[in-house]
This record gives structure tokens, C-alpha cells and sequence, in this order.
């Protein structure tokens, strides 16, 4: 017993190590913790008073408590307890599936990761690579939202970008909550996401736990007022329109959530932008009917890594513009009482609301214009002026350059002329490449009006500046 033994120096250094481990989890890293999180709850509190949206408990609660309290919710209990009768499989199997579920889908959000890192990161890139607007918002109908109402944003889906964009403009309101699919499930990436608050979701799981054990985290989020952002057509639009929404979502929202505690305000918000800078993949996806995308990580960082050369050159512009309008607050507690609270008239609702306010920008008008036969830099002009004050007049959120047609027009053309889908010749005509009729056809269509204009064109008249 006490006789003496040889080890190798590696194993008894190993040895030590796993002592000084195991000494620090026990007596060192736990006061560490406790005191690290009473710095982040102060922090917060601080950050709180100024956000228009709290960050609310629920949100700030550890990840472990909260895959604890989904996991053994009596809703989740008893979907575990179907699953078990209905796939033969022990209850116990069918638990160990369902805190799988959980774990995968439960978020471990950071203030600071948020609001130091994301926020930041989320301005820079809007701005460099776009000139960002904020063409409608109706600040006084957004402060009269109820304090205590969950506020869901719905928006369409243009680009990935729409997570960088909204979350900049959203920061000084509160910390948003995003629903991601299984492209973000990459690691470094899906830890970043996971602390910035989304939660993974997958699109086409047909499993009822699955679904079961997603539907009650939503709902308990919403029901602790934690604030969300969601894009209810579940996918990037392939063909530039404000397509029709998935019910998924928003079904959980407006069958599950009890309003008798607080209600859900829906504030719509419509994205357009001047170059979606995936649009390609999407106008190819939308041909072949298949939405595996041909983009990958490694065509990103090679875009990544041109823009980034021709910054260091001196040789990047921005990709136009990139417009945001906020509409006015849906309340689902008025739109029961109005027997409009189904989902199917909810979501129909909600994505008119979208579809009115998307913003009419400078290269969706050229466009337009030149699939409508304007093949000259005056013709463009003129078919823009005979539109833009009837779009205003009806109030329709309009963004010209500076407020000037004449410069709304050069900023178009110019665009499609550097991504060389319009070529203007020495006498002035407008000459469209082989490929740029797809293209065209992507961002005139991003608007209703302007696809409505293209249908039944109509005589020109003098513009008004905007």
C-alpha cells in the first residue's frame, strides 16, 4: 500500500491536470460564474433603460434551466407519451429524443455577444455595402404599443442580409429573436447565432415530437415577452415577389399562445434592396425548381474576399440602396375579437400589410422600365415620372435619390450598367445583355406596384419630387 511506483512523466503531468480540474470546477470556476453573471444581470439592467423592449427573464435565464423547463413542460410530457404509444419505442427513449430536440434548439443568448459584437458588426456591414434607408415608420403607433404586449416583427425575405439589416436597425428597440434553418447549423457560426438568441429550426422535419417540442419553446418565448422576428414565407424569395406564407410559425403563435396574459402585436416590415447580392442563386433556383442552393461557404468567401480587395484598391461602391419600411401594429387580441384570429386570415393579413409597404427603389423602377421598352436614359426618365406621383399621391412608400427623378434614373442605370446587364452606346440607346432579362424581371417584380404598372401602363405626366 505504501510502496513506491513509477509512472511516466506525461501520465503523472496528465494526472495533475485533471486534479487542477476538477480543484476548479469545484472550489474556483463556480464564484467565477456567480460573479461574472451578477456583472452581466447590472449590465443589463443598464442596457434596459435604454432599450425601448426590456430583455426580458426568459431570455436571460441559463440555457440548461431552459431546455429543464421545456423539457418537462406538461405539453411536451405528453407529446413524449404519444410518441412513445404511437412509435412503440419506452417513454424513456422517446424523453432522451425529445431533450435532443431541446438542446438542438434552445439558444444561449449574450447581452454582451449581442449588443457589443452583433450590433456593431451589423452596422458596419449595412453601411458599407449599402446605402441604408428608413423610408416609413410610424414612431408614435409603435410607442403606443402596450409595454406588456410580446412584439412579433414579420418580414419578407429577400436576402440573407435581412438579418443584418433589421437587427441594426431594430437595436436601439430590443434584442431580436430569430428563427434560423439548418444552413447556420455550422460551427463557429452556429455558437455565434446561438448567443446572439436564434434558434434553430428544421424547415422540413415532418416528426410530430419534433414539431411538438418546437411549437411550445415559441410559445413559452412569446409568452414571457421575448421579442421575435420571423420571415413567414419560410425561404428567400426566387422570384423577387412577396410570396405566401407558411403557416409553421405562426400557427404556433396564433393557435397556442394564451392572451388572457398578454397580447402579441405583429409589426410588419417590408425589406427591398437595389442588388440582392444572392440573386443569381435564387433566379437559378427559381428556373430549376430546386432549392438546394449551388452557393457554399467557399463561393461566400471568395465574394467576401473580392469586395475586400477592391476596398483596399479603392475600387468599391455600394450596392445601391437597401430600403426598410416599419407598418403600423397588428394586434392578434383585436383581431380575435374581430373574428379574424384564424391563422389562414392572420397570415393573409399580415403579408398585404408587407406586400403594401415594400419600398419602391431606383433599380426595381429602371427595370421595370426597360422590360416595358424605355430603351433610352430619357425614356426611362419619362416612364418613372409618369408613375412615381400617382405611387405618391396613394401614399406608397417611394425612395427617390435626393428627391430628384432625373437622379433616381442615373443611380438605376448606373447600377445595371456596373453589373453589366445594360449597355448604353454612343448615341445614347440603351442596349440589355443576353442574361439581364431574368434579372430585370427579379427586382421589378419586387415591388406590387411596379408589376402592376407593367400590366397596364399608364400615360406620362410631370413628377413631383418625393
Amino acid at each position: 500500500m505504501f510502496g513506491t511506483i513509477t509512472l511516466p512523466l506525461w501520465l503523472f503531468w496528465l494526472i495533475l491536470l485533471f486534479a487542477a480540474v476538477t480543484f476548479a470546477s469545484h472550489f474556483f470556476i463556480p464564484p467565477v460564474r456567480w460573479f461574472l453573471r451578477r456583472r452581466m444581470e447590472r449590465a443589463v439592467a443598464e442596457l434596459n433603460k435604454r432599450l425601448e423592449r426590456p430583455i426580458q427573464p426568459f431570455k436571460l435565464a441559463r440555457r440548461h434551466d431552459m431546455i429543464q423547463r421545456l423539457i418537462y413542460d406538461p405539453q411536451v410530457i405528453a407529446a413524449v407519451a404519444h410518441h412513445a404509444r404511437e412509435t412503440g419505442v419506452r417513454e424513456d427513449v422517446a424523453f432522451s429524443e425529445a431533450k435532443r430536440y431541446a438542446r438542438e434548439i434552445v439558444p444561449s443568448f449574450s447581452a454582451s455577444a449581442y449588443f457589443t459584437f452583433a450590433i456593431r458588426a451589423a452596422r458596419f456591414l449595412s453601411r458599407q455595402l449599402f446605402h441604408v434607408r428608413l423610408v416609413r415608420i410610424d414612431n408614435d403607433a409603435l410607442a403606443g404599443i402596450d409595454p406588456e404586449a410580446t412584439v412579433v416583427f414579420v418580414m419578407n425575405h429577400r436576402s440573407n442580409m435581412d438579418y443584418v439589416l433589421v437587427t441594426y436597425l431594430a437595436a436601439e428597440r430590443s434584442a431580436l429573436s430569430y428563427a434560423v434553418g439548418e444552413w447556420a447549423q455550422i460551427w463557429p457560426l452556429s455558437r455565434l447565432l446561438r448567443a446572439m438568441g436564434a434558434y434553430f429550426i428544421r424547415r422540413r422535419s415532418r416528426n410530430t415530437l419534433y414539431r411538438r417540442v418546437l411549437a411550445r419553446y415559441v410559445q413559452l418565448a412569446i409568452e414571457n415577452g421575448v421579442t421575435q422576428a420571423m420571415f413567414p414565407e419560410g425561404g428567400l424569395s426566387l422570384d423577387g415577389r412577396v410570396g405566401e406564407a407558411k403557416l409553421g410559425l405562426l400557427s404556433y403563435i396564433v393557435q397556442g399562445v394564451d392572451l388572457s396574459k398578454r397580447d402579441v402585436v405583429f409589426i410588419p416590415v417590408s425589406l427591398n434592396y437595389d442588388r440582392v447580392i444572392e440573386d443569381r442563386i435564387l433566379i437559378e433556383a427559381g428556373r430549376t425548381g430546386n432549392r438546394r442552393f449551388r452557393g457554399s461557404f467557399l463561393t461566400g468567401t471568395a465574394f467576401a474576399l473580392r469586395w475586400l480587395w477592391r476596398r483596399v484598391t479603392l475600387r468599391a461602391r455600394r450596392f445601391g440602396y437597401a430600403a426598410v419600411s416599419f407598418g403600423r401594429p397588428v394586434s392578434l387580441k383585436e383581431l380575435r375579437a374581430s373574428d379574424r384570429g384564424e391563422v389562414t386570415a392572420v397570415a393573409t393579413h399580415l403579408m398585404n400589410r408587407i406586400r403594401e409597404n415594400v419600398p419602391i427603389l431606383p433599380v426595381p423602377m429602371v427595370a421595370a422600365a426597360l422590360l416595358d421598352g424605355a430603351r433610352s436614359h430619357d425614356a426611362v426618365r419619362d416612364w418613372i415620372s409618369g408613375r412615381v406621383p400617382a405611387w405618391i399621391d396613394a401614399a406608397y412608400p417611394v425612395h427617390l435619390r435626393r428627391g430628384s427623378i432625373e437622379r433616381t434614373t442615373d443611380a438605376g442605370i448606373d447600377m445595371l450598367k456596373l453589373r453589366r446587364l445594360v449597355e448604353e452606346r454612343e448615341d445614347g440607346t440603351l442596349v440589355l445583355s443576353e442574361k439581364s432579362e431574368s434579372v430585370l424581371r427579379f427586382y421589378a417584380a419586387s415591388a406590387p406596384l411596379i408589376d402592376a404598372a407593367l400590366q397596364e401602363p399608364e400615360p406620362a405626366e410631370t413628377a413631383v419630387g418625393s
